[in-house]
């Protein structure tokens, strides 16, 4: 009900400095999830998910796919931006267990609103957000996972994580994860495929 939710968030908020709380933003019948780990501090700032460096790659991502960020609910697994400052920059720093589990019920009632067919896990504390157990990202990408529930969830990558790799690793990491989140251009009306 939307009062425990209320209280996920303030017990999640509570426990960070942030800004402000991040909400999830998308049409509320969308056919894709998609879940990031947490807002950055772009994100904190503006109050809406995905528009930091990591939201701009995303969105590149999806254009090239031939797909609208629109038509897609974006979310993260915890609502709000945990950083440390270095200087006079707030830098981020991965949440904790407990504060994914603060924001839990807040997630799960999100998908329970939305109900889309597939969600697309950006990284490993999406993923454990969502499966309820550690994920291996790059031992389990590419791949359509079954949540208790029954919805299918695609196990990708993080764009920060692409944004960190220089060089050599940079391109075929890229092409490798825009062959994960092109398998979200294949939905029907019976949702993703088994593969």
């Amino acid at each position: 009900n939307s009062s425990s939710i209320g209280r996920s968030a303030a017990s999640a908020v509570a426990q960070a400095p942030a800004t402000q709380t991040v909400f999830g933003e998308g049409p509320p019948k969308a056919a894709v999830m998609l879940v990031g780990e947490q807002p950055g501090d772009k994100e904190d700032l503006a109050g809406h998910p995905f528009v930091g460096p990591a939201g701009k790659l995303l969105d590149e991502a999806i254009s090239e796919l031939g797909l609208d960020r629109s038509t897609f609910y974006v979310t993260n697994a915890v609502k709000h931006f945990k950083y440390e400052l270095r200087g006079k920059r707030r830098m981020h720093k991965t949440p904790a267990q407990r504060e994914v589990e603060a924001c839990h019920h807040w997630l799960e009632s999100e998908i329970e609103l939305v109900r889309p067919k597939a969600i697309v896990a950006l990284g490993a504390t999406a993923a454990r957000a969502l499966l309820g157990r550690p994920v291996a990202v790059t031992a389990e990408r590419g791949q359509w996972l079954q949540r208790p529930d029954g919805m299918r969830v695609l196990i990708t990558l993080h764009p920060s994580s692409l944004l960190r790799l220089h060089g050599a690793d940079r391109a075929p990491a890229l092409a490798a994860w825009m062959e994960d989140l092109r398998k979200i251009t294949s939905l029907g009306d019976a949702g993703p495929g088994a593969g």
